[in-house]
């Protein structure tokens, strides 16, 4: 994508998220969003991100004024670092000297802790059910996994050492787990068009990474799009 055209495409979207009201993507807020195209943020990640500051802004009750694009940098540059690491292109970038540009990015800010990152996965999964995205398929699953979700929050603020290093593992496995049924659950139809979709998104950074090194993002990127699709919570804790 060209880089007038992704501006383009933001400064639509931004008008829609603020009812029609027109904000230009011009002067110093067109620099900082060429910025973005030029990392090689994906046109949907950066969309998350405005998605991520409206959601906040809401919050705070009835709405003063129209949103700026620069405004929604901080969100838009976190998810980016968010989709960086599940793609695995933090840890691909420092594979080879040929990918320097790539991890001169900055590092993921810190997350949450443990417990509240159970807590927030709950939350999540039992809304997702509720919203019916997953289907009856999910359901013994989300059954076992929940289950397993509440013993380790009730123990998650007491665990040190090896047994908390176990309890990541075990949301490793979980995360997997339901990764891998909600792949086995799409027709082949839908799953050719994520698997083009990631490999879109992944295309800025394609020619600058080792063949393994893209294969590890390529499999990363499906599995965000599949969670985007049933709106699963990332389980893992990292």
């Amino acid at each position: 994508m060209e880089i007038a055209e992704y501006c383009r495409d933001i400064e639509t979207y931004l008008c829609r998220k603020n009812d029609g009201h027109l904000i230009r993507v011009t002067g110093p807020s067109f620099t900082l969003v060429a910025g973005w195209a030029t990392q090689g943020v994906p046109i949907k990640i950066a969309l998350a991100g405005i998605d991520r500051y409206f959601e906040r802004y809401y919050r705070k009750g009835p709405r003063r004024r129209p949103v700026k694009i620069d405004f929604c940098e901080a969100d838009v540059l976190d998810v980016f670092d968010e989709w960086r690491r599940a793609t695995g292109l933090i840890a691909a970038a420092g594979a080879s000297s040929e990918d320097e540009a790539v991890s001169e990015a900055p590092e993921p800010r810190r997350g949450p802790s443990l417990p509240a990152h159970l807590e927030r996965v709950v939350m999540r999964l039992t809304s997702a059910r509720a919203a019916g995205t997953l289907g009856e398929a999910f359901d013994d699953l989300i059954d076992r996994v929940a289950h397993d979700l509440d013993a380790a929050r009730a123990a998650a603020r007491g665990l040190r050492g090896e047994a908390r290093e176990r309890l990541i593992e075990r949301l490793s496995a979980l995360d997997r787990e339901m990764l891998d049924h909600a792949r086995g659950a799409m027709d082949q139809e839908t799953r050719r068009a994520l698997e083009r979709e990631a490999e879109d998104e992944l295309a800025p950074f394609r020619a600058a990474m080792p063949s393994y090194g893209y294969a590890r993002a390529r499999e990363g990127a499906i599995d965000r799009l599949v969670r985007e699709r049933y709106r699963l919570p990332t389980i893992a804790f990292t």
